[in-house]
């Protein structure tokens, strides 16, 4: 499988708890951190829930 890299851009301050829950199962708890994970659809639901909140980058 295909490795992506994820980015988060955006605070949770004022979200609800499920984005935040969201960007915890990513690898994310603070701005500007990176966490790499394998490209399936599960992490792919996950990203599209906080697209706001995060940036995807390829490979």
């Amino acid at each position: 499988m295909a490795i992506i890299k994820v980015k988060q851009t955006g605070s949770p301050i004022r979200r609800t708890k499920d984005q935040r829950a969201t960007l915890i199962g990513l690898g994310l708890n603070k701005m500007h951190k990176v966490s790499e994970l394998q490209d399936s659809p599960d992490v792919r639901g996950m990203i599209r829930k906080v697209h706001h909140l995060v940036e995807v980058q390829e490979g």
